[in-house]
């Protein structure tokens, strides 16, 4: 069984930034894809940003490239996502994934290829 467990995320006025964070443990973390994702009220979850295995390769839907920033430290069990120049729009709750499989730009944002979830972490951005 992997937990995740997401921290970081808070109140911001738009422009700011904020960096969350997500812990991982129980199985080995070197062997899953990670990602992020986010809801808003009532709105689908969509996905914002993805990370290899090794991360070499990194993922972002063209909502977030350029503002947003995945990162990962397999010897800490870790992945983050840096999010900076943040809009009204951006506000959701934003959910960590896990999966064992290797990413490509197709399969990162398929929800259904992640076996691990978060509980997620409420972002707001006020204008």
């Amino acid at each position: 069984q992997v937990q995740l467990v997401e921290s970081g995320g808070g109140l911001v006025q738009a422009g700011g930034s904020l960096r969350l964070a997500c812990a991982v443990s129980g199985r080995t973390f070197s062997n899953y894809a990670m990602a992020w994702f986010r809801q808003a009220p009532g709105k689908e979850r969509e996905f914002v940003a993805a990370i290899s295995r090794s991360g070499g390769m990194t993922y972002y839907p063209d909502s977030v490239k350029g503002r947003f920033s995945i990162s990962r430290v397999n010897a800490k069990n870790t992945v983050s996502l840096q999010m900076n120049s943040l809009k009204p729009e951006d506000t959701a709750v934003y959910y960590c994934a896990a999966g064992a499989f290797v990413a490509t730009a197709q399969r990162v944002r398929i929800m259904a290829q992640y076996d691990y979830w978060g509980q997620g972490t409420q972002v707001t951005v006020s204008s």
